[in-house]
């Protein structure tokens, strides 16, 4: 008692554990369970990038430092010469950016988080960052707190975590490219400009997911990694609650951090041992908006579904990427697939949310069937990706008890009929339903209680 009444006197937050600025004392720090439960965000990555909505969000390091001949030749076809990257910024107009309606669109999705690029690698912040002078949202373009009015409306009108992106490194800040030429000996930019802003949005904005990337090829020792984690942790406004990811400089990726990505796009198609995310994006090309797409570009719903059902069942989250337009529009195509997982995951849902892996991932007989597991309730869940032809369904995994087990087709009425196939799993009857009949269009869930 006494004990606990001087952590209390000592410390504003009781006797929670300390972390030191090593990754071993970091790593040992439990995620806060509300990220695995979740399952599902939505990143959206806005900025300058989107004005020119051309091939890519590095549109800026393709055109000046790579220049490729389709970015040159884009330039010099649509702009003044002597045009520089810095002119499309009073041009980040988001005139029909309306926070409340965003909030909306994502709460419609079933998603749970979502996650802003608050700064991406051109250095141009969504917040009137006091450390990026005439480069943000505040001084230049919208003249708004972007970062804010998003904030606001999610925690105001829906259920979802907020969380945000930010770069560590800027393709062309001054600061950064001293250091570089010094191999990073010296530290002006990180000292000036990318932990102050860290510091900043965290206490400014209190995220509940910091989504670090961009390590412009510099160890996590230049960026100080691991004395700003261990402040997150132990002292920040968002300490018991916050998440972070694993890209916190050359050598963290996949092996220190909070959750891990690994990289873009990563499914790795079986269960890992550590908590990770698939970041990925509905348009295959790119992850800021891009005016030149085709309908080909972006990824069907049977396609997003697919990538859901796949992460989950092996113990990751999805999130899945839009690209805004300039002036603060979320396009049409971004918001049909939206609304589509949204009602996917209202028929499905709870074979996703607050689920946990089960002993296997994916049927052993049948192609495109993943399972997931609520052990609470001993209920395991087998999401078919094929509506079978022959209105049966063999399952090589799951093992029948008889006279206790129970097959049901999540969103229709009444039990199934099975079979059990002993050692080799069990076949089910699959009722006989025309489109219409159908629970969902794009992938179904049978709910299987009393197996093994």
């Amino acid at each position: 008692m006494l004990l606990l009444l001087l952590c209390l006197l000592l410390s504003p937050q009781g006797c929670s554990a300390r972390y030191d600025p090593t990754w071993e004392s970091l790593d040992s720090r439990p995620l806060p369970t509300w990220f695995d439960e979740v399952k599902f965000g939505i990143f959206i990555h806005w900025g300058v990038f989107s004005v020119p909505s051309f091939g890519s969000e590095w549109f800026w390091w393709y055109w000046q430092k790579e220049k490729r001949p389709s970015y040159v030749e884009f330039m010099e076809t649509n702009y003044p010469p002597g045009f520089s990257y810095e002119d499309f910024g009073p041009l980040f107009t988001a005139e029909f950016f309306d926070a409340n309606q965003w909030a909306a669109i994502l709460k419609a999705s079933g998603a749970k988080y979502v996650v802003l690029t608050s700064k991406h690698h051109e250095g141009f912040t969504l917040w009137g960052s006091k450390y990026s002078w005439n480069w943000n949202a505040v001084n230049v373009g919208p003249k708004r707190d972007i970062v804010a009015e998003l904030a606001t409306s999610i925690r105001n009108r829906t259920d979802l975590h907020f969380g945000l992106y930010h770069s560590l490194f800027e393709w062309f800040n001054p600061l950064f490219l001293y250091d570089a030429s010094n191999v990073f000996k010296t530290r002006q930019f990180p000292t000036a400009k990318s932990l102050p802003e860290l510091y900043e949005i965290v206490t400014k904005y209190q995220p509940e997911i910091l989504w670090s990337d961009g390590n412009g090829n510099a160890p996590d020792t230049y960026w100080n990694s691991t004395g700003f984690l261990a402040w997150l942790y132990n002292d920040s406004p968002v300490r018991d609650t916050v998440v972070t990811n694993d890209r916190w400089g050359v050598g963290s990726i996949c092996k220190h951090g909070g959750y891990y990505t690994c990289s873009d796009r990563y499914n790795p198609g079986h269960l890992l041992p550590h908590k990770w995310e698939n970041c990925m994006t509905i348009d295959k090309r790119s992850w800021g908006y891009r005016r030149n797409t085709q309908l080909s570009d972006y990824l069907t719903i049977e396609e997003l579904v697919k990538q859901l059902v796949e992460t989950v069942s092996c113990g990751g989250n999805l999130l899945m990427n839009i690209g805004p337009t300039h002036d603060g529009r979320i396009d049409v195509i971004f918001q049909e697939r939206l609304r589509q997982m949204g009602v996917w995951l209202s028929v499905n849902g709870e074979a996703i949310y607050g689920t946990k892996p089960w002993r296997t991932q994916n049927d052993s007989v049948t192609p495109g069937v993943w399972y997931t597991f609520k052990p609470k309730e001993e209920t395991v869940y087998a999401i078919f990706l094929n509506w079978p032809v022959s209105e049966t369904l063999v399952l090589g995994d799951p093992k029948t008890i008889i006279g206790e087990t129970q097959v049901k087709l999540i969103g229709h009425k009444g039990q199934l009929k099975w079979v059990s196939l002993g050692e080799k799993g069990m076949t089910v009857a699959v009722p006989q339903l025309t489109p219409n009949q159908l629970p969902c269009q794009w992938g179904w869930t049978l709910q299987l209680t009393n197996v093994n």
